[in-house]
């Protein structure tokens, strides 16, 4: 390296006051240095300055090397420092011998090669002349500038975006295959119902008395129009309270039915999203999470739940979790992490879970305990950490407030749920289960390998099977023998870790211990302790609806093993040259899916409801309907729907005293007798069906006259006869 060039141990002096020497003043002190610098400057692109043009850096003009320029100056920023004489001078040669960039001249020197200064000699027109800047040579030729855009643009993207986003497609994926795989239910949705007419006419019922009375007197809601005198009534069975802003919608049976039949197939879309948003959110793939989401919801077993709205309505469990987990920046597959953590997030799950515990405690409340459970095995480890390795674990205030504050929400709603149920334990304590009670319910082993008849692919070949059973309606709990070995098979090759494999092994054991009830050794060290000591646990009667939280560790575990085969498949396809055989390859992961779907198919029937009664619509209250029975009543309370007058009639999980003996005193109606009963009930209008009064003693007393009784007799149409007390 020449010597006074940058970055040599050996700088040439410059004089006191005069500025150090730049890289370009170096470059133009000798004939020797400006050759070498055009060789340089030529190799690397640029329009090198020649010795014969640059006549101002020229030593035979006497250019003094200690005046040199200030490398300030050369780049325009700062000001000329002090020179030998008292004044430097800016310097055109040292400008013009910078190197030009790549593609245009030199900067100072024109396209033809000649000298910036009018090609005389290398001295400035004056020292303060500025010297015009024009416009870049090949401006012309750069990229224009990307438009801004408009308002509508920005919306439109946005609005594609979102209809492309996972959530979006997973959200009407679950809702198409609800509409397909619940099909007939919206073929009629005004005049049919599922399974059945007596359960989803009680619940249709629900819906439309929660949106209607909280609209006009939100203080009655738990004193309903059915079971008139009875107290506390809307709570003798599970409420469905959840669903009570669709029954604002509508008045009347049809549009009761209506919406019966529209949250039943929103009920399953919501279960497949919910599983979907859990399995994905502990680390399964896309594939995987849609198995566990199908089998959740369409698991074979739960389609002898078809008439159960309140059983069909899970889909806030696995959802909470969702967004729990979610909240709290932890998955299956990665752990803990902090970083990922999110208060909002946290609320929500909280919120949802209130949600569905308002819907039933049927279902809500194992959800409640487990969501203890949860709470409490979590703040133990999370402090057994912290011991064990001395560090604080990361988790922050807002999300401890978070979790306190939706617990409290939580818990607020599942108290504010149980009082009256509470109450109606006090006023029939009759009406509380008995341990004879969860016997005659309780599965065998041989349970959950049974389907049920509404199976299209395996109802027909259990027949016998389900004939052994003693109440095959909740005895038959096949989660699907696809479900089985794919669960089976994530137990060896899934992408969870083998801890975590045990861990939902274990889960799906006992939850099948659970659902079992009494048939597991009597239940003595599974469900008779929480019968026993569980505050609200004696309310269940059926075990084998445990088997939701069976089928969802199931489903885990197939979507543990669905995950790992994708993402080999994934790793095939990218190795393979050429890659044809991939397309078939990724193909064939969709085959669990489909697999699991088909066994989910159903030949669920869906009978025509019974028309409402024309005196049933001009009716007032209280009154009576006769024939009265527990499958019969349910009608007669999806029948009040127009106006809600109050009615002796009803069906629930249990029958008040009261109504037995109106039932039973009501037989020799219209005597005397009955009249003076109905009449200490406040009942002021009896209305006898004629379509169901075959084989009935009212078969005969239809038509007898009532002058004597002091009450009066009206034909209502062909189908009613209507009595006024």
């Amino acid at each position: 390296m020449t010597s006074g060039q940058p970055g040599t141990g050996n700088a040439r002096p410059t004089p006191t006051g005069a500025a150090a020497e730049s890289p370009t003043t170096a470059a133009a002190g000798t004939p020797t240095q400006q050759n070498a610098m055009t060789k340089q400057v030529a190799a690397e692109g640029g329009t090198a300055v020649s010795a014969s043009t640059a006549k101002g850096t020229d030593a035979s003009k006497g250019t003094d090397p200690a005046k040199g320029t200030d490398p300030a100056k050369d780049s325009g920023t700062a000001k000329d420092s002090g020179t030998v004489d008292g004044a430097a001078k800016d310097s055109a040669a040292i400008k013009d011998s910078k190197p030009a960039k790549d593609g245009e001249p030199a900067k100072g020197a024109k396209a033809d090669g000649t000298d910036g200064a009018d090609g005389t000699d290398g001295k400035d027109k004056g020292d303060s002349e500025a010297k015009p800047v024009g416009p870049e040579r090949w401006e012309a030729f750069a990229s224009a500038p990307e438009p801004k855009p408009s308002i509508f643009s920005r919306v439109g993207r946005a609005v594609g975006r979102f209809l492309i986003h996972e959530w979006t497609l997973a959200a009407l994926g679950a809702l198409a295959l609800a509409v397909l795989m619940t099909w007939p239910t919206l073929r009629y949705p005004r005049y049919t119902l599922p399974q059945d007419y007596w359960d989803p006419s009680l619940q249709a019922w629900q819906m439309a008395w929660s949106g209607h009375i909280l609209l006009a007197e939100p203080a009655r809601l738990w004193q309903s129009n059915t079971f008139f005198p009875e107290l506390w009534s809307f709570a003798f069975s599970d409420t469905l309270l959840g669903y009570a802003p669709a029954g604002m919608l509508g008045s009347g049976p049809e549009d009761a039915v209506l919406r019966y039949n529209i949250m039943f197939v929103l009920a399953h879309a919501l279960a497949t999203l919910g599983a979907y948003a859990l399995a994905r959110q502990l680390g399964a793939g896309r594939i995987g999470a849609a198995v566990a989401g199908v089998s959740y919801t369409y698991a074979p077993w739960l389609l002898a739940q078809a008439g159960h709205l309140h059983v069909l309505s899970n889909g806030g469990i696995p959802l909470a979790l969702a967004m729990l987990a979610r909240g709290h920046g932890w998955s299956l597959r990665h752990g803990y992490r902090p970083e990922r953590r999110h208060d909002g997030w946290v609320y929500a799950g909280w919120l949802v879970a209130a949600w569905q515990l308002s819907l039933g405690f049927g279902i809500g409340l194992p959800f409640a305990y487990f969501l203890a459970g949860a709470v409490l095995v979590t703040a133990v480890l999370f402090f057994a950490r912290r011991l064990r390795t001395g560090q604080a674990v990361p988790f922050g205030r807002r999300l401890f407030a978070a979790d306190v504050l939706g617990g409290v929400l939580f818990a607020g709603v599942g108290l504010l749920m149980a009082f009256p149920f509470f109450k109606v334990t006090e006023l029939h304590p009759y009406a509380e289960r008995t341990i004879a009670d969860i016997s005659l319910f309780s599965p065998p082993a041989s349970g959950f390998v049974t389907a049920p008849g509404e199976s299209r692919i395996w109802g027909g070949l259990h027949e016998g099977a389900r004939a052994a059973l003693p109440w095959h309606p909740e005895m038959t709990l096949l989660p699907g023998f696809v479900l089985y070995a794919l669960a089976a098979g994530g137990l060896f090759f899934s992408v969870w870790r083998l801890r975590h494999r045990l861990l939902l092994l274990a889960g799906v054991l006992l939850t099948m211990a659970f659902a079992m009830g009494t048939r597991f050794f009597d239940g003595t060290f599974t469900y008779v302790p929480l019968f026993e000591h569980l505050p609200g646990w004696s309310g269940l009667r059926t075990p084998g609806r445990l088997m939701l939280w069976t089928t969802l560790l199931l489903g885990l575990l197939a979507a543990g093993a669905v995950t790992a085969l994708t993402d080999r498949v994934r790793e095939l396809t990218a190795q393979r040259i050429p890659s044809w055989p991939g397309p078939w390859l990724r193909m064939a992961t969709l085959l669990p899916l489909l697999l699991v779907t088909v066994e989910g198919l159903n030949t669920t029937p869906h009978p025509v409801v019974p028309t409402q009664p024309a005196a049933m619509r001009s009716a007032e209250g209280p009154l009576l309907v006769l024939p009265s029975s527990q499958s019969l009543d349910q009608h007669v309370m999806l029948w009040s729907t127009s106006g809600f007058p109050d009615v002796v009639n009803g069906g629930s999980g249990f029958t008040p005293r009261q109504l037995d003996d109106v039932r039973r005193v009501s037989q020799s109606f219209p005597d005397q007798t009955s009249v003076d009963y109905l009449r200490t009930l406040g009942v002021r209008t009896v209305v006898l069906l004629r379509g169901q009064v075959a084989g009935t003693p009212w078969e005969i007393n239809i038509d007898a006259p009532v002058e004597s009784l002091g009450i009066s007799r009206q034909e209502v149409g062909d189908d009613a006869v209507v009595y006024r007390l």
